[in-house]
């Protein structure tokens, strides 16, 4: 079996948080130089890339910048930093609920993503606990949906990661999660929802369809009231895309928030950070796979709309 060859390390160091981006130059790739590659390669606007090699923003393997008119050469690598958007600072804390020598457990708040991504870059998790907790080498071990809050796991070892993915991969990681919905007294409950969910790229939501199911919820009812609204503790025993969105919809009863599913109401204006998406990552618990140690983790978050409906829909 032929051994990949191991990445070079990156000549600059990070920003914000933030990795520089990594480019290889691939075998059969289009350009006579790296520029032309480069040029055809980025979605960059006019003389974007020319005016990155004037400044010498664009670096090889030895730190030192990459001229232009450089001839292609399948194999190469060059980093360089992107312009980081203009971002919206979440105003909410980023909580540390473990921390050891060899993960970092945090319970994100709502609207933050996990890793960056599109126009959510130093406004991220991982980048802000690189930041605060100086650990530059911090990578993620899975992903939550930027709306949704609760916890996250990420490795301090770039060595280890893969270990703990693969927890995630191989479905060896209990997750319990925490959803606040309209009550439904004809919803026969507890029970475990199968289907097949499909997220198509570009496209805002997933659907169900038929076929062979990929996506497997336990719902069960944690606590209803008086109001109509109900606590529901929502078990995946997969891990699709808006999963458990896609199946509390399904049954009829949408989790409060929720600006996809049963509508896609459109992307609020940034800064908007009222009315959050009532969807908690709860519980993780896991063996660890290079301690052995058995771990259980809990989110402090409460939803705000269990504890007080109304100041939730004032957006307070």
């Amino acid at each position: 079996m032929r051994r990949r060859r191991p990445l070079p390390p990156s000549p600059l160091p990070q920003r914000d948080g933030v990795d520089p981006v990594r480019v290889r130059l691939p075998a059969g790739g289009q350009g006579a130089t790296v520029r032309d590659h480069l040029v055809l390669r980025l979605s960059a606007g006019p003389g974007v890339v020319d005016g990155m090699f004037t400044e010498g923003l664009i670096v090889g393997a030895d730190g030192r910048a990459v001229p232009a008119e450089t001839p292609y050469e399948p194999g190469m690598f060059v980093w360089f930093h992107r312009e980081l958007p203009a971002e919206v600072p979440v105003p909410f804390p980023l909580e540390v609920v473990h921390r050891d020598e060899h993960i970092v457990v945090a319970d994100k708040p709502h609207f933050l993503a996990t890793t960056p991504r599109g126009s959510h870059v130093a406004q991220t998790a991982l980048a802000r606990l690189r930041r605060e907790l100086d650990i530059p080498e911090l990578g993620a071990a899975h992903r939550l949906d930027r709306l949704t809050a609760g916890l996250v796991l990420f490795t301090v070892r770039p060595g280890e990661r893969g270990a703990y993915q693969t927890l995630f991969r191989d479905r060896l990681v209990r997750k319990e999660y925490e959803a606040v919905a309209p009550y439904d007294p004809e919803l026969i409950l507890p029970r475990t929802v199968r289907s097949r969910i499909v997220k198509e790229r570009g496209v805002l939501t997933a659907r169900e369809v038929e076929g062979e199911p990929n996506a497997l919820t336990r719902v069960e009812i944690a606590e209803r009231r008086s109001d109509g609204l109900a606590r529901y503790r929502l078990v995946p025993g997969t891990g699709q895309t808006h999963q458990l969105r896609v199946h509390m919809n399904s049954l009829g009863v949408p989790i409060l928030g929720d600006p996809l599913y049963p509508e896609v109401t459109g992307p609020g204006p940034a800064g908007d950070f009222r009315r959050p998406l009532q969807l908690l990552a709860r519980t993780l618990e896991f063996t660890d796979p290079v301690t052995g140690a058995e771990h259980r983790f809990s989110s402090g978050r409460a939803l705000a709309a269990w504890a007080s409906y109304e100041d939730w829909a004032a957006g307070q």
